[in-house]
């Protein structure tokens, strides 16, 4: 007793808090605060300690001044640096005339000394040199001289021609973009699930509380025995894999004589907020491989996961080899992380005290908000995704073409705050799978335990799980494991279809048992092959499987799932 006051467990201050916390997370973008003053305080600390390399900076800083003064006075050129690869802000010709190119120089000198600054300043914790490093890039990114109308050339030529109406009608769009009506009207896709994408046809054979399970109609007379199922992520719909019959992994499957099953998570609410990852690995997975082995008799299933769904995959997978349970024929793990250790730029916004913030902010609401999460993947690549959308949308006057892909990205879903808090301490914070420490009821699993054919796909330039990472399988399975790596980022590595322009992959074989071999050393052995890597993806699997058959009839009745509704079916729909 304190004054008559009862001290508790402060339950009621707890939750005080955390309101507080769900607030501040709205002002600065679900970023901890502290976390933010922390890596600051870490880097600007050492660098004040270290007048050698305060020296070398500022030394750095005086030449370039020096090169860009003489590069004013028309004196010379032949120092000027060249934007990184990918970096399509300067490819307008206006921007090699003078005086945008001073304009550009000075960026990019500007750029490259940040960059200097704040890296390798000796003492600086990784994740805060990771983090300073990233915040710098964007501040810079938000003042390119791009993103200033009367310094971009490519802006002043479009007024120039159009006599200003470029301007209006960026100006008008900027007005809708402020109003709840245009809101609305975004909300609206450009290119909507069963109509223009999600278009293969087949039926939803199951229905729970998380999950609807689509089996496809067959194209072929015959088909391989053992079905395919696909397990997407839930961080969005699973119609990645289904976009438009052209570029549809799914169809592709189909067309190549495949049974295939798809499952298309439902989007939560706030009645979800207390769903565990394991919840979806035993109402998603492990119930859809009931349900398939019912409907088509089989007594293997072909099992592939994508990016997230993947990673529950793997769980799954090494949940089933230690209860014995051997109805899986092959393991197919496309862009998904089993270690995360080097996961790349989401790191950023992975230590304690940044999620204990999120947990916060997604217990105010029962999940994390879409807005969110697209937000914090924007970020990643801000001069594209935010800054030169800005640039073609309010001062070009200049409407992006949608495309499938653009317009599946729009359509984001929400994260269960149970699930996603396990998930983001489990896996990013404390690499408990990798560790052999994540609980699959309540027993942990092990990756070495999965004794199956395995098929891997990363991608070259992945900032989501980047192929290093998605590589480091080979570390936890001995056993057979073919790895792929393709050209293309996340997205469009993975839906890179045959007859494609510009792809190409590498792939490389590891028997079962054989010496483990680095990532440099796999990326010098393996030779570039032009195209698709999805038939030589569709090859191993028909190794992998039984002479073709007649194939099986669209849900089972008498087994308990019949045909419900037609594909894309109805969670989908939920936005």
């Amino acid at each position: 007793m304190i004054g008559g006051v009862a001290m508790s467990n402060g339950s009621a201050f707890r939750t005080f808090d955390r309101e507080l916390h769900a607030a501040e997370a709205h002002l600065t973008a679900g970023l901890s605060p502290e976390t933010l003053f922390g890596a600051y305080m870490d880097w600007a600390g050492h660098l004040i300690n270290q007048p050698g390399r305060r020296t070398a900076l500022l030394l750095d800083f005086l030449q370039d001044m020096a090169i860009l003064t003489q590069q004013a006075m028309g004196v010379t050129t032949a120092n000027a640096l060249q934007p990184n690869p990918g970096d399509r802000r300067f490819n307008h010709p206006g921007w090699a005339s003078y005086p945008f190119s001073l304009f550009e120089q000075a960026f990019l000198r500007a750029e490259r000394w940040w960059s200097v600054a704040t890296t390798g300043i000796q003492g600086v914790s990784r994740s805060h040199e990771r983090m300073v490093s990233f915040t710098a890039r964007q501040l810079l990114d938000m003042m390119a001289p791009s993103n200033i109308p009367f310094l971009n050339p490519e802006v002043l030529e479009a007024t120039w021609q159009s006599e200003g109406r470029n301007l209006l009608q960026g100006f008008s769009k900027f007005v809708e973009d402020m109003t709840k009506q245009t809101r609305e009207l975004q909300a609206k896709l450009p290119l909507r699930p069963g109509r223009d994408v999600a278009v293969t046809p087949g039926q939803v054979v199951l229905r729970n509380g998380l999950i609807e399970l689509i089996q496809y109609s067959p194209l072929t007379d015959k088909v391989y025995p053992e079905p395919v199922l696909i397990v997407p992520a839930w961080i969005m719909k699973y119609y990645i894999l289904d976009l438009q019959p052209h570029d549809s992994l799914i169809r592709f499957l189909v067309e190549q004589g495949y049974t295939v099953f798809c499952i298309s998570w439902l989007n939560p609410s706030r009645k979800q907020r207390e769903v565990h990852l394991d919840d979806y690995r035993k109402q998603g997975v492990m119930t859809a491989i009931d349900a398939i082995a019912a409907i088509t008799k089989a007594r293997k299933i072909h099992a592939v996961g994508y990016c997230l769904g993947g990673t529950l995959l793997s769980i799954t997978a090494a949940a089933m080899a230690r209860e014995h349970d051997e109805r899986l024929a092959s393991l197919t793990l496309l862009a998904a992380q089993t270690d995360f250790t080097e996961a790349g730029e989401l790191q950023l916004f992975i230590n304690e005290a940044q999620l204990a913030f999120l947990d916060d902010l997604m217990w105010k609401s029962g999940y994390l908000d879409a807005s969110q999460m697209a937000g914090a993947f924007q970020m990643l690549r801000s001069a594209d995704l935010i800054w030169s959308r800005m640039v073609r949308r309010y001062y070009l006057g200049v409407e992006d073409e949608p495309n499938d892909l653009t317009s599946w990205n729009m359509d984001a879903t929400r994260m269960p705050y149970r699930m996603h808090s396990e998930y983001l301490w489990h896996m990013f914070q404390n690499n408990n799978l990798a560790m052999g420490r994540f609980p699959a009821d309540g027993k942990p699993v092990s990756l070495s335990d999965i004794d199956l054919p395995l098929f891997v796909v990363g991608t070259e330039r992945d900032h989501i799980a980047p192929w290093r990472s998605v590589y480091k399988l080979h570390l936890l399975n001995p056993g057979s494991l073919t790895f792929a790596l393709a050209s293309g980022g996340h997205n469009s590595g993975i839906v890179s279809e045959p007859g494609r322009a510009n792809r190409s992959y590498k792939i490389l074989e590891r028997k079962k048992g054989a010496k483990y071999r680095g990532p440099d050393e796999w990326l010098r052995v393996a030779k570039p092959r032009e195209g698709s890597w999805w038939p030589e993806w569709t090859r191993w699997l028909g190794a992998c499987s039984s002479a073709p058959k007649s194939p099986p009839h669209i849900g089972d009745e008498e087994a308990g799932y019949p045909p419900l509704c037609a594909a894309p079916g109805t969670y989908v729909m939920r936005r």
